[in-house]
């Protein structure tokens, strides 16, 4: 049925949105299409940036969670590339969630599964 999933951010700004998306998260991009589009290859799943039109605001629609092997490497790598994460984890024993945000604030996450 599906052959392939992706989910579409609308960016107020392309190029840090890629920046974002390529450098501080390191997902390769896969394609690109001037400042129309661009696509973000991240683990089983392609990201879509597109710039937001009127009225829409960047960053209230969704939100994307990673999952990783390691929170703890996870978020001081994060940190080291710059980005803000509030140090608020579940009890031990269930999945560790950590949020942080993109440059329009779409909402992301990083989980480590118990």
């Amino acid at each position: 049925m599906f052959q392939q999933c992706n989910v579409t951010i609308m960016v107020a700004d392309m190029e840090r949105s890629i920046y974002f998306y390529t450098q501080t998260l390191g997902f390769p991009l896969g394609f690109r299409a001037g400042n129309e589009w661009a696509q973000v290859e991240a683990p089983g799943l392609t990201i879509g940036l597109h710039p937001a039109r009127e009225p829409a605001t960047p960053g209230t629609q969704l939100s994307i969670g990673f999952a990783v092997g390691n929170l703890s490497e996870t978020i001081a790598q994060l940190r080291q590339r710059g980005v803000a994460i509030a140090d608020s984890r579940a009890p031990a024993g269930r999945d560790q969630i950590v949020s942080f945000a993109d440059p329009d604030g779409t909402p992301l996450y990083v989980i480590q599964k118990q």
